[in-house]
């Protein structure tokens, strides 16, 4: 016995010790019982004074079972004893080892005593790992994984495991877990356009939607997301060769050239952007040396926009006739439906017709809000990124998964690594946005719900799961969606960040497990304190002083916060800090 209650204040009670404590290891953190009659209320040590103990109350021991959360609390005759090992074993957990449970990791307070969770408790809802920096982060997400599918009772062989690495750091962690067993297999992408053993990250535009495209873009106004939509409903134009297509572009071409003939604008101005239109769009109906047939003459539409003596484009009539004769009401075109591919360049040709009928070319103002697209789509195709979308060759989204989870002899990989460590922070959120859609897209989709669980790892999550500019520009944010929605249909998302305050609030509300690393920063602290739910002050405190490989680990997997010690992964991902002294003084 280590004393009587004295007080109690709501789930914080003083205890008067009553003998000599000495030869007892320091108790801080360790876990005690306060006993009356039948009833056992669970605590642990927060604070050791000379004669007194405080005391945070954490649950209950009822029929042999721990219940989290105190109703009934302890009365000033109840008496305060160290935990036995049969009631460790009941408030840790860790004497179930079951094949359906992973080891996490060991406690340090007890003797270094395992701790496992049911597999179900942990990966079927969204998780997040905070540290510091060289806190032990990767390691840890490493070690998890490694012990899942190094347990050969049971090989998790129809899971899929997308991480997606900042660094280029699980490669090494995970390459050899076929060694384990031949139905694990794992598979990297990069974005490294020059590596030759590993495949190049690719992204079948043909896929993607408006939501998407706008992404890919740089969109930052909703009012640019009707013209990317028409350019897609254009783009199917560019991409197929039919008989019609024709019809739609002398279409789009005339109507944009009426608009300008009759912009009221000036005489020379409107013949300089009939010219730059026709220069860059036209067919072999529509362009500048179509000849205009008239009773006693022959000319060509150049010929057409000469200004008279006054001033005046002379043959506007005969012009604004002329193309009037290209209307054709009634075309309706769709957005692609993934049945047929496309290339940036038809891309680029959609836009542009797509800006020439919204005006562009004859307001300053449609110019400005629009062009801004242009500019970057072309950036993409002059740039070494456009790598990533030269793929002509048709493939469906269900074959594009299904691809992304078969290695590259025709077996079924469970954990697939995408290296975007050689593309810039903008486009790497790009790239994980849009394959976190395609990926919930497909998942949701599917008849039989939750067949195909998917866990979607992001590495540096602050870079990526942010309060952006989404939900303006498109109602919704991709990462928030997942962690709302995507439970049901087992898409799980895995947060691993050094600065959780800079993620979304919503995505970060809605995450069940916590492994929260040594934290000083005040305002991540403070952040973790007001938005992870079930956190305390004390674990709060915990924080600022654990050491590296060490975690304060809470949540529905847990039935209490415990400090757990991660082993080392073996083998490590490359996440180690630089060795300075062995570079200087080699």
């Amino acid at each position: 016995m280590l004393g009587q209650v004295i007080s109690v204040n709501k789930n914080l009670v003083e205890v008067s010790l009553s003998g000599d404590l000495k030869g007892i290891n320091n108790l801080i953190n360790h876990h005690v019982v306060l006993e009356e009659d039948n009833m056992k209320v669970v605590g642990e040590i927060r604070d050791i004074s000379v004669n007194k103990l405080m005391v945070i109350l954490l649950g209950e021991i009822v029929n042999n079972h721990f219940i989290s959360g105190v109703i009934k609390r302890p009365s000033i005759s109840s008496v305060c004893r160290l935990v036995r090992q049969e009631e460790l074993n009941l408030i840790l957990g860790y004497e179930d080892t079951s094949s359906k449970n992973v080891y996490i990791g060991s406690m340090p307070l007890y003797d270094n005593a395992q701790i496992h969770i049911k597999v179900n408790d942990f990966l079927a809802h969204h998780f997040a790992v905070f540290g510091n920096t060289g806190s032990g982060k990767s390691c840890s997400v490493a070690r998890i994984f490694q012990n899942i599918f190094y347990n050969r009772a049971a090989v998790p062989e129809n899971a899929h495991i997308f991480i997606f690495d900042v660094y280029g750091e699980y490669h090494n962690a995970f390459s050899h877990i076929n060694q384990t067993s031949p139905a694990l297999n794992f598979k990297t992408y990069t974005t490294k356009t020059e590596f030759p053993d590993t495949e190049i990250i690719k992204i079948p535009l043909w896929l993607l939607g408006v939501d998407d495209i706008a992404l890919l873009l740089g969109a930052n106004n909703h009012t640019q997301i009707p013209i990317i939509e028409k350019a897609l409903r254009l783009v199917s134009i560019f991409a197929r060769d039919e008989d019609n297509i024709i019809l739609y572009k002398n279409d789009i071409i005339a109507r944009a050239l009426m608009d300008i003939l009759y912009s009221g604008n000036p005489a020379g101005q409107i013949r300089d952007q009939l010219l730059a239109i026709l220069s860059t769009f036209n067919t072999k109906d529509l362009n500048l040396e179509t000849k205009l047939v008239q009773p006693g003459y022959i000319r060509t539409l150049r010929q057409c926009f000469v200004i008279d003596r006054d001033g005046k484009l002379h043959e506007m009539q005969l012009l604004a006739e002329f193309f009037s004769t290209f209307f054709k009401d009634g075309l309706t075109l769709k957005l692609p439906d993934g049945s047929y591919p496309y290339t940036l360049n038809h891309l680029k040709d959609a836009l542009d017709f797509a800006l020439i009928s919204e005006g562009v070319l004859k307001s300053t103002k449609v110019y400005d809000d629009f062009n801004s697209l242009k500019v970057r789509l072309l950036s993409l195709i002059n740039s070494n990124y456009r790598e990533y979308f030269q793929d002509n060759e048709y493939i469906s989204k269900e074959r594009f998964v299904n691809n992304i989870v078969t290695t590259y002899d025709g077996k079924k990989a469970q954990i697939i690594n995408f290296n975007i460590n050689y593309v810039d922070d903008r486009f790497a959120k790009v790239i994980t946005k849009i394959y976190s859609k395609l990926l919930f897209d497909y998942g949701t989709s599917m008849e039989n719900r939750g067949n195909f669980p998917m866990h979607i790892i992001l590495e540096e999550a602050h870079r990526y799961v942010q309060n952006d500019n989404d939900i303006n520009l498109l109602g919704y944010n991709i990462f928030d969606r997942i962690t709302k929605e995507g439970r049901k249909y087992g898409i799980i998302l895995g947060l691993i960040s050094q600065r959780p305050s800079e993620l979304s609030e919503t995505s970060l509300s809605q995450c069940s497990n916590f492994f929260i690393f040594k934290m000083v920063h005040p305002k991540d602290t403070e952040y973790i304190r007001n938005m992870v739910p079930g956190i305390t002050d004390e674990i709060v405190e915990k924080l600022k002083t654990l050491q590296p490989g060490n975690c304060v680990a809470f949540g529905s997997a847990f039935k209490i916060p415990v400090i757990i010690y991660f082993d080392m992964p073996n083998p490590k991902p490359f996440s180690s800090s630089a060795d300075i002294s062995k570079v200087w003084f080699n």
